[in-house]
């Protein structure tokens, strides 16, 4: 059961498209142990903060939706949290030194959210 003291907040976590294209081309003798010092050091950052996540995955596939049709799309988005702290400041001083962040061009957005209808805090 949700602690009610605690605010829900999604993390996006972001790296240009063309990023992630150059980084699939990079030679797999560079790449691989790059990949796996950054799986090391995401299990150990989630690990710290295991208590705050509630729910990691990663995005896939994009489509957008207009009033004129549907189509494929990208974006920025690699992965999202839904994570649990007692404010947004609390939420994101967690993400500060966040593995995610090595990645050339990356970014993490903390946003907090609330069952429609609410007003903002």
């Amino acid at each position: 059961m949700a602690n009610p003291t605690m605010k829900k907040f999604m993390v996006l976590y972001l790296v240009p498209a063309q990023v992630m294209s150059d980084w699939a081309a990079t030679d797999p003798e560079k790449r691989q142990p790059a990949e796996e010092k950054m799986r090391k050091d995401w299990q150990s950052w989630m690990g710290e903060h295991a208590q705050i996540i509630k729910i990691t995955e990663a995005a896939g596939k994009t489509k957008v939706v207009t009033s004129t049709g549907i189509a494929d799309t990208k974006n920025d988005i690699m992965l999202y949290s839904i994570v649990e702290a007692e404010s947004h400041e609390a939420a994101t001083k967690a993400f500060a030194h966040h593995p995610h962040l090595t990645i050339p061009q990356s970014s993490i957005q903390v946003m907090e959210v609330r069952p429609l209808g609410d007003p903002p805090a």
